[in-house]
Order: C-alpha cells, then sequence, then structure tokens
C-alpha cells in the first residue's frame, strides 16, 4: 500500500512540473513561477536570495520575465518523495533562451533542481528553485 502511494505522490509532482513547465512556454515566465510558488518560496538568482512570494513578484517586475524574448523549458529527469507524502524534490536539465536588442540569440543551459512542498489545499507548490 505505502508504495502505491509514494508512487501516486510522484506522479503528481510530475504532473505538477509539467504543467508549470507548459505555462511558462505558453503564458510566460513570471506567470508560470507566481502560479506554481508557495508563499514561502526561496529562489538563487545570481547568488542572491529571493525570499517569500512577493518578492519574487518584485524580482519578475523588474526583470519583465513575461517579454516575448525570453523562453525557459525544462523536464525532470528524476522525482522523489518523502514517506510522509508532504515533501518532494525533482532535478533535470533546462534551456534559457534570450534574444537581444539586435535579435542575437543566446542559449544557456543547466541542471535546476526543485523542492515541492504539498500545501493544504492538497496542491503540490515549489519552495526551492
Amino acid at each position: 500500500m505505502k508504495e502505491d502511494t509514494i508512487k501516486k505522490w510522484k506522479i503528481e509532482i510530475l504532473d505538477t512540473e509539467k504543467e508549470f513547465s507548459e505555462m511558462a512556454s505558453k503564458e510566460g515566465i513570471a506567470t508560470a513561477f507566481l502560479k506554481y510558488a508557495a508563499e514561502d518560496v526561496v529562489l538563487m538568482r545570481n547568488n542572491n536570495l529571493i525570499i517569500g512570494k512577493s518578492k519574487l513578484q518584485d524580482f519578475y517586475k523588474e526583470k519583465n520575465a513575461n517579454s516575448g524574448n525570453v523562453s525557459l523549458t525544462w523536464k525532470p529527469d528524476f522525482v522523489d518523495v518523502s514517506n510522509s507524502g508532504d515533501l518532494g524534490y525533482t532535478y533535470g536539465k533546462y534551456q534559457y533562451t534570450s534574444i537581444d536588442s539586435i535579435g542575437n540569440k543566446h542559449t544557456s543551459e543547466g541542471v535546476f533542481h526543485t523542492v515541492w512542498k504539498k500545501q493544504s489545499d492538497g496542491k503540490w507548490k515549489f519552495v526551492w528553485d
């Protein structure tokens, strides 16, 4: 029984990760990150911590991350979840593409690691990225 439950939680996290990635492609990075972030989210960007959803919103407002000049795609290669079913994590590869003011395309690739926390409504939100 427990293995089936853990498998179910892993599928929930992977489904959430897929919806998150699809939303980033269709509606923009900022929109997706703000929808799937927990209130107590922490992101590390450029060696700086962004703590809390309101700070995350400020970060994306300054960055104008929903412009058509950037895109972010990713896919998890691994998922695991705690035996209690309240925390999980994924990691995999991402690709970030931007187009500068003169039309040059810049692409960077790397590895992401996301920590997911089950919320009181049963939905998974990320608390670390």
